[in-house]
């Protein structure tokens, strides 16, 4: 462990990274290291002992604006982030004794070579490059690494927690904006970066949405106008692409977290470890920031208008999350559930009208709202409005499947006379036997 640790540069000495040629061996070196604390409990006890996190930290340190060291970053974060796996006490030291929030946040700002407009806004060049492959590795170790580091954190107690948690919300948003070198990868990196915001305290995942800047509002405006007048569909597509803003604030990112949650469904499998995540942090975003949940809304569930079908049925965002109420993990149907409640401001009636009583049965009953009411959070009361076409079908909507049903027709409506009267007279005839039948009982129960 001692040789590993001096040939991996982590030993107390001030030794810089300046010698290109040794940045294989220093690589090998904390590959070596983690495959040894991985499958060593000795190896671990040993790690506590030679306080390996420190020395991990420094190394970080000395090379985490170097552009050209991405292996030795990537290695030395994932040695921490199994370091802070393995044993709970690293996790402590690493937040608070070493700074290893602050620390590894501008590891993931330098992997995204993040320039700053504001405080906790950063500029983003959607036609720039995509991440490179050795970048994208760095940000997931360093996002995996900050997950444990962070597990803990639902309170913030000091400004200064509170500032560090913005910043590192900051370069979430940033993250799910931006893109890695496959598909596959910018997945990943971005079910990292939900895992990590799930860790974030509520009240400081407002910067995931900030004001729109007047270069994007004056933008949408000159392409708008730039369409000749006749080209009526072209402009309907600027406006639905146009569906990231809400209210005079960029939705960009909580848009990516709810096209993420759709692919997460689609996949039909994991939905515990790959969907309960982003499911959560939505619910949470919205029940705790009020124009994220009307952004939502929008785009989840947006004014009836076709009843025609059951609340389940179609490929709509809606229905996914509908179908999800009746799934066989409880804890899928729960926050299902509890997502679309917290979109109807945890109003009953609400509710019923996009999902039907029976898919929201069991949510009712666990509340115990089964009769109608409302749950225990305070929104705002700013009234839904029905369009004209749920209002006319409403009457005869089935309030237990949520879609509209053709009224029955009366069978009286096609009988002559002749039938109507032999149908009277053969329901006075059973009347009368169900009545006789009544007073014989009665009279054996007195003489018994």
């Amino acid at each position: 462990m001692q040789i590993l640790l001096r040939l991996a540069k982590l030993t107390e000495s001030d030794d810089s990274l300046e010698k290109v040629s040794e940045f294989p061996v220093i690589v090998e070196s904390l590959k070596c290291l983690c495959n040894i604390v991985f499958n060593s409990q000795m190896a671990q006890q040993l790690s506590l002992e030679l306080n390996l996190a420190a020395k991990l930290c420094n190394l970080l340190r000395k090379c985490k604006d170097r552009k050209f060291i991405n292996d030795i970053k990537c290695f030395d974060l994932r040695l921490l982030f199994l370091l802070s796996l393995l044993h709970t006490d690293i996790r402590s030291q690493l937040r608070y004794e070493l700074q290893g929030l602050p620390l590894l946040t501008q590891i993931l700002e330098s992997a995204f070579s993040i320039k700053w407009t504001d405080e906790y806004e950063s500029a983003i060049d959607h036609n720039g490059p995509p991440l490179s492959p050795q970048e994208t590795d760095c940000a997931i170790e360093a996002l995996k690494a900050l997950f444990n580091v962070t597990v803990d954190s639902w309170k913030v107690h000091k400004e200064s927690d509170s500032h560090q948690f913005r910043v590192m919300a900051a370069v979430l948003r940033h993250c799910l904006l931006i893109v890695g070198p496959t598909e596959d990868k910018t997945e990943e990196l971005h079910s990292n970066a939900v895992n990590l915001l799930s860790n974030v305290p509520v009240s400081c995942l407002d910067v995931l949405i900030c004001p729109l800047t007047h270069e994007e509002t004056a933008q949408e405006a000159t392409t708008l106008d730039e369409l000749p007048s006749d080209k009526t569909a072209e402009k309907e597509t600027v406006l639905k692409n146009n569906t990231m803003e809400y209210n005079g604030m960029n939705m960009e990112a909580i848009h990516v977290l709810l096209n993420f949650m759709e692919k997460r469904i689609d996949k039909g499998s994991s939905y515990r470890e790959g969907l309960t995540p982003v499911l959560s942090l939505l619910t949470e975003c919205s029940r705790a920031h009020r124009n994220i949940r009307k952004f939502l809304k929008d785009q989840v569930l947006p004014p009836l208008r076709d009843v025609t079908n059951r609340p389940e049925v179609g490929s709509t965002v809606r229905n996914k999350l509908v179908r999800l109420m009746t799934h066989v993990d409880l804890g899928v149907k729960q926050i299902a559930a509890e997502f679309l409640f917290v979109l109807c401001k945890e109003r009953v009636d609400s509710l019923l009208k996009y999902t039907g009583y029976g898919n929201a049965a069991g949510l009712l009953a666990a509340r115990g709202l089964l009769a109608g009411g409302r749950g225990d959070n305070w929104y705002s009361e700013d009234e839904d409005t029905d369009t004209e076409e749920y209002k006319n079908a409403k009457p005869n909507i089935n309030l237990i499947t949520g879609h509209l049903e053709e009224p029955m027709p009366n069978p009286i409506d096609e009988m002559t006379e002749e039938q109507k009267e032999y149908e009277a007279m053969k329901l006075v005839n059973m009347l009368d036997k169900l009545s006789r039948r009544a007073d014989v009982k009665d009279l054996h129960q007195d003489g018994g």
